[in-house]
């Protein structure tokens, strides 16, 4: 909500807290009125004068926080939508080592699918490495979600079948 809105909802309620301060104040008046016969000595006219003043400093403090709000209060800005950015990564640099890390990290079919890539430069379609590894279909594309999710290649859709891309 507004801090305006709540300011104002806020005076709202202070001003219900006074009529009923009035209204507690006009009865307690008159049967204190009727119940006493000491006249203002009697020892309940101080508790009415002591509870009035004790309900108006309340009222009055809901008030100033309700003119607060409005005049003072800060709109809060209400993000809807965060926007993430992709962080550009530098390739590394091709070396032998990085290589041969790669490769002892994979499992053999997943070498095996990686050197045939290799072999066509880094470009294959996934039906044509289906037929050059002797791995069916869905044993290729099991193997290149591995792959893919190591960010070694990347997938692109032709038509009815996938290009194969070295990252």
């Amino acid at each position: 909500m507004k801090n305006r809105f709540v300011g104002i909802l806020v005076i709202c309620i202070a001003i219900l807290i006074g009529f009923i301060i009035y209204s507690f104040n006009a009865a307690m008046t008159t049967i204190i009125s009727t119940s006493c016969s000491h006249g203002y000595e009697c020892p309940m006219w101080g508790t009415i004068e002591f509870q009035t003043n004790v309900s108006i400093a309340i009222m009055v403090f809901v008030i100033i926080i309700g003119l607060y709000l409005i005049f003072f209060g800060q709109e809060e800005k209400i993000i809807t939508k965060v926007k993430t950015v992709k962080q550009q990564i530098e390739p590394k640099e091709i070396k032998k080592e990085n290589y041969q890390k790669i490769m002892s990290s994979l499992e053999k079919e997943e070498r095996t699918v990686l050197n045939k890539i290799i072999e066509n430069q880094g470009t294959i379609f996934q039906s044509d490495l289906a037929d050059k590894t002797g791995y069916n279909k869905v044993k290729v594309t099991r193997i290149l979600d591995r792959l893919e999710g190591r960010g070694l290649i990347e997938r692109r859709r032709r038509g009815m079948t996938n290009v194969i891309l070295l990252k």
